[in-house]
């Protein structure tokens, strides 16, 4: 008899090889700092730095772009007032260089400025930002010290073979020299593409340009005042109602909801429930689309109605069985889902009957 193992090392036998597909690897989204290098086209570009630009402090009037043709060195401007370029402005110069901005070029842009200024287009701006990637360290340094920066600024205006200079007569160039002698060229500064993105994170723009990137703070935690707001009003009545139903003798109004414990705490925890959704909703509003949260209400009233139009022996079993129903809703998967807790949902519940769309009492049902 011939055994199994006959003709295999130490008559072991040989366990078949199993051979596994090759693993697939998604690929890694691009930062933000990848895209706007290298997947944002120039016209992008600008429109990113006109929705940063608003984080700058100042209190502008209006913030638009006019770079194209003809733009006189203009591409993002940000107007103080309602005399737009003939009044207080600052310029916002992008560059899009995967190299670093060099004094060559930002003086370039700077000619063309005063250039422009000086024939009357618009008045110098009081502020002027150069924007890029990067930037080469010694035009940092020059920037730095402005009243160098104007000397080396005036010694090369002079000996430019800039045609935009060249082309002057002697009359404009005296024009231009003057304007520039006269400027205190500590309005020029540069800002990094690591800045902005930073400053921009904090925008309502941000989740539109980087949707998959998470945002550096949530909502922040907002908690009831002692006394109900003006638009906490209705929710408030309705859970009064359901308060007056089922203690009759002893709540007919808000105040005597404080004398009975139970309806006390209860009326608490749906109150804190209801600025715990409050919070969401600012956040979105603020910081990225306050759509977002229209849609989070639409997914728990798709659910919760159901619920709420079913038979239930009190408006108090009603509201219990909703907010436990909302709990269990699958919100929307956008970027406030992970803030959508059950505290949340519960308070989405309340503002859902600010708006009229949930009542908990019902005639007849006791």
């Amino acid at each position: 008899m011939t055994s199994q193992h006959d003709g295999q090392p130490g008559g072991e036998e040989q366990r078949a090889l199993t051979v596994l597909p090759p693993r697939l690897s998604m690929p890694r989204m691009a930062t933000p700092k990848q895209t706007v290098t290298f997947l944002m086209g120039p016209d992008d570009f600008e429109e990113f730095v006109k929705e940063w630009v608003p984080t700058q402090g100042a209190k502008y009037d209006l913030v638009e772009r006019q770079g194209g043709a003809g733009d006189h060195g203009i591409d993002v401007a940000g107007f103080l007032t309602q005399a737009k370029l003939e009044g207080e402005w600052h310029n916002y110069q992008c560059k899009q260089y995967k190299r670093d901005l060099t004094w060559t070029t930002a003086a370039q842009e700077m000619r063309k400025m005063f250039v422009a200024a000086a024939a009357g287009h618009f008045t110098v701006p009081s502020r002027y930002v150069f924007v890029a990637l990067t930037f080469a360290a010694s035009l940092k340094r020059i920037l730095s010290k402005p009243s160098e920066c104007r000397t080396k600024f005036l010694e090369e205006l002079s000996t430019t073979r800039d045609k935009l200079v060249t082309k002057l007569d002697d009359d404009e160039r005296r024009k231009v020299k003057e304007l520039a002698e006269g400027t205190d060229f500590g309005m020029f500064s540069c800002i990094d593409l690591d800045q902005v993105i930073e400053e921009h994170m904090t925008t309502p723009h941000w989740l539109a340009r980087f949707p998959h990137v998470p945002l550096a703070n949530g909502p922040s935690k907002l908690t009831p005042p002692e006394r109900p707001r003006h638009d906490e009003a209705r929710y408030v009545q309705r859970l009064v109602d359901v308060y007056r139903e089922r203690y009759p003798d002893k709540i007919n109004t808000l105040e005597q909801v404080e004398d009975v414990t139970e309806a006390k705490g209860h009326l608490l925890r749906q109150r804190v429930a209801f600025f715990a959704a409050e919070s969401v909703r600012v956040f979105a509003r603020d910081s990225t689309t306050p759509g977002y949260f229209d849609q989070v209400k639409e997914d728990i009233y798709t659910i919760v109605v159901e619920e709420s139009e079913r038979s239930h022996p009190n408006g108090w079993e009603r509201h219990a069985a909703v907010a436990i129903c909302a709990g269990t809703v699958e919100v929307t998967e956008t970027i406030l889902k992970p803030y959508v807790g059950p505290e949340v949902r519960k308070g989405v519940c309340h503002h859902l009957a600010n708006d009229n769309r949930l009542i908990w009492c019902r005639e007849g049902e006791q």
